[in-house]
């Protein structure tokens, strides 16, 4: 099937021209000259994502640790101070280095493609950002190298266990800079985002044919610009008082020790969704892409979204029931009702999947296990929600499993379905499908395999925060199971390690679109040149244009989702 262009509109002036200022940076240094210097969004996009995982290495392999230590009761593997050092690092790394840094890549190279732009709004503030987020994670860790080791408070870092006098090494002060650094950086990337989004976008490219994955990064953009102001400024005030004698969070000489908490949860449970909306978009889009359908219930999903950026801000003190002061009945319902909006996405997935022409590849495997442990999270969420059962469970080991299945299995699980799916934009090769399922499974069954079983954990009494246990407790045999899936999650990371080695070495190369997705990020080569595209744009009439211009005899118009899909073995 020959794919018919449609005539030029006033959208073809989104194509790159040689005298226009893309074209002026075509010479760029090659090699790692390259990587240093380039404020190419792809580059920029590519650093932050090899820089994360990287992270997320670290951060498992200190996993890994605790859960050797946690394998049989009584255990000496690692001592007590070494247990929270590893604690500590691991929550930080994985919430602040890793999920959210590679959404933030995702973002530099997908977002301006989508919306038919190219670059960034800021190219040199988008550099400096990545190496803000760079040197912000290795001051942090360079706090194991010290004398007195790293910071071993939390990753929560309470007050008073964080002030001077208790946690004295400076391990501690390289982790409050190591945050504040990371919240200067995540500052930055937002606002190139919202400008980049707001006022780049191609002719036709109206607000409500934006890809989802943007909207959700739109929306997770003014997030972080209402809060990590807050935990960067917290954090400045934390180290007013280890050094200068600030006394904001010491009781003992008029501050407030619980100041401290709603601080840092005000930001903390939003960063849930900083976390995990942009996933959400990520495997939205895989959804659809697979199914070969426009996403069910568009503007319902980006009102679902909204709804749940604007009540993230006013749950934070659900972390907080323990402490006596804040107001049960309001948190509580608040609470809940954040799980309506969240909800109704549930129902976009699934009805963009109904009566799609699936293929079930890697990237769908993924995407559906998002599914299935995204909703255990979500409904052990609520139970939380509860101030009668959070009494019970909270600072237990079932409050660790609904996390992880939160974090892990909603943002991991989508993070791989985004690589299998766009690797080929940022590569020009697909990853090996056998491999990929293979990592598929043995992720799936050692995720569940570790996190599962806490939950019954907490509800026996095992508290979190613990190095052991006594072989009295009847924690053993859970422990045991939970540690070797642990594991087991681990050794999955090596198939995914070989398979992109083996396809950036050796892989084939493919098409500009060989999903035969929809959306403008497959109307570019594979991978894009400087300056993104290198024909004019299509008519933007949709959320899906590049479906719309390979496919004019079946638009995908999102006032009409129920239209005729192609079905595949017609596809070009």
């Amino acid at each position: 099937m020959t794919t018919t262009l449609p005539p030029p509109t006033d959208a073809a002036a989104a194509a790159p021209e040689p005298d226009e200022p893309a074209a002026r940076h075509r010479r760029e240094p090659t090699g790692i000259l390259k990587w240093v210097t380039s404020s190419d969004h792809k580059v920029i996009g590519i650093a932050y994502m090899v820089t994360a995982f990287c992270f997320y290495l670290v951060g498992g392999m200190m996993a890994l640790g605790i859960r050797g230590q946690l394998a049989k009761p009584e255990q000496t593997m690692i001592d007590n101070g070494t247990y929270n050092e590893l604690f500590t690092l691991h929550g930080t790394i994985m919430l602040l280095f890793f999920l959210g840094s590679f959404a933030f890549g995702v973002a530099n190279f997908i977002l301006p493609l989508q919306i038919g732009a190219r670059d960034m709004a800021f190219p040199r503030l988008n550099q400096t950002s990545y190496w803000l987020y760079l040197t912000g994670g290795l001051v942090m860790l360079s706090g194991l190298f010290t004398t007195d080791g790293a910071a071993d408070f939390g990753w929560f870092a309470y007050t008073p266990l964080s002030d001077g006098i208790r946690s004295p090494g400076v391990g501690g002060d390289l982790w409050i800079a190591g945050v504040a650094l990371v919240g200067v950086s995540g500052i930055m990337t937002a606002v190139n985002i919202v400008a980049t989004t707001m006022t780049m976008r191609a002719p036709g490219m109206t607000m409500f044919r934006m890809p989802i994955f943007v909207w959700n990064m739109l929306i997770v953009s003014g997030l972080v610009l209402l809060v990590f102001p807050v935990l960067t400024a917290a954090a400045v005030m934390l180290y007013a008082d280890r050094h200068f004698g600030g006394h904001i969070f010491d009781a003992a000489n008029g501050g407030v020790p619980v100041l401290w908490q709603h601080l840092f949860w005000f930001f903390g449970h939003p960063e849930v969704y900083i976390l995990i909306l942009p996933y959400f978009g990520m495997v939205t889009e895989v959804f659809a892409a697979y199914s070969r359908k426009p996403v069910f219930g568009y503007k319902g999903f980006v009102f679902a979204t909204v709804a749940i950026g604007a009540l993230s801000v006013g749950v934070w003190a659900h972390h907080m029931y323990a402490t006596g002061v804040v107001l049960l009945p309001f948190f509580g319902v608040l609470t809940m009702l954040i799980a309506v909006p969240t909800g109704v996405k549930f129902f976009n997935w699934i009805g963009t999947m109904w009566g799609g022409n699936l293929r079930f590849s890697a990237s769908l495997l993924f995407g559906i296990g998002f599914l299935l442990s995204f909703v255990i999270g979500g409904v052990t969420g609520v139970m939380l929600a509860s101030p009668s059962l959070d009494f019970h469970l909270t600072d237990s080991y079932f409050v660790v499993a609904h996390f992880h299945y939160v974090l892990y299995g909603g943002g991991v699980f989508a993070l791989f379905a985004a690589i299998y799916y766009w690797y080929p934009k940022f590569t020009g090769k697909a990853l090996h499908e056998g491999w990929g399922k293979l990592h598929f499974a043995l992720t799936f069954i050692g995720f569940n395999m570790t996190f599962l079983v806490q939950h019954q954990l907490g509800v026996d009494g095992m508290p979190r925060r613990t190095a052991s246990y006594l072989s009295t407790d009847g924690f053993d045999t859970l422990n045991l199971i939970s540690s070797i899936g642990a594991m087991l999650l681990g050794l999955s990371t090596l198939p995914f390690l070989w398979n992109v080695f083996r396809t950036w070495r050796w892989g084939e190369r493919v098409g500009r679109n060989p999903w035969d997705a929809g959306t403008l990020e497959w109307w570019a080569p594979s991978p894009p040149p400087i300056g993104n595209f290198d024909r004019p744009l299509p008519a933007i009439t949709s959320e899906r244009p590049v479906w719309d211009a390979e496919h004019p005899e079946h638009p995908a118009e999102a006032e009409h989702p129920e239209r005729e899909i192609v079905p595949a073995e017609a596809s070009p």
